[in-house]
């Protein structure tokens, strides 16, 4: 009896001890830096219309020959109306090309948004059922990947993009891949 007693109270001890153990180790963690397949792989092969015109198609071939940023986005996702107004700033100020992937969205809307919220994409890709994410690993929006001009990802970043994220993550992994980027300054 005194053995089960035991038992039963140092249950609750051990399973404390471990929760401990885990939160521990999960704190050096950082949350938007989920694994990705993806890095160092190309930009997955896609044919999907222009979000502006669904006549018209996209391809890797139409993807820029220089370091962008593939910015995942929909007028549904609560964070992605956090993001865009930065994304147009950046857009704005940089010569770095932001490709959009309007993700799982009503063009109407997506159409509407970006003439009300600035449009800060060369040119927006319409992923109307989601394949290009599923290939690209996506769980949600906003997602963005940096991609150099071979069309190879090397970056996935999940979560909002800031100005505190586009000084510490984004700008400085672009640098890394394009150089002449070292000397540019924002233009205002």
């Amino acid at each position: 009896m005194a053995n089960k007693k035991l038992l039963i109270t140092s249950i609750p001890i051990v399973v404390f001890i471990a929760l401990v153990i885990v939160f521990w180790f999960s704190l050096g963690s950082d949350p938007t830096e989920l694994p990705s397949q993806r890095i160092g792989k190309q930009v997955p092969e896609f044919r999907l219309s222009n979000l502006h015109n669904p006549e018209e198609t996209f391809t890797n071939k139409d993807l820029p020959n220089k370091p962008f940023l593939l910015n995942v986005w929909a007028t549904w996702c609560v964070s992605c109306h956090v993001e865009h107004p930065y994304l147009v700033k950046f857009a704005n100020q940089y010569p770095i090309p932001i490709i959009g992937l309007n993700y799982k969205d009503v063009r109407v809307d997506a159409l509407q948004y970006l003439q009300k919220g600035g449009d800060p994409y060369l040119f927006s890709i319409a992923d109307e059922d989601g394949t290009m994410g599923i290939d690209l690993g996506v769980y949600g929006a906003p997602e963005t990947f940096i991609v150099d001009g071979e069309g190879i990802i090397h970056h996935r970043y999940v979560g909002v993009i800031d100005e505190r994220v586009w000084t510490t993550v984004i700008l400085p992994k672009m640098k890394e891949l394009d150089p002449s980027l070292v000397d540019v300054e924002a233009t205002q």
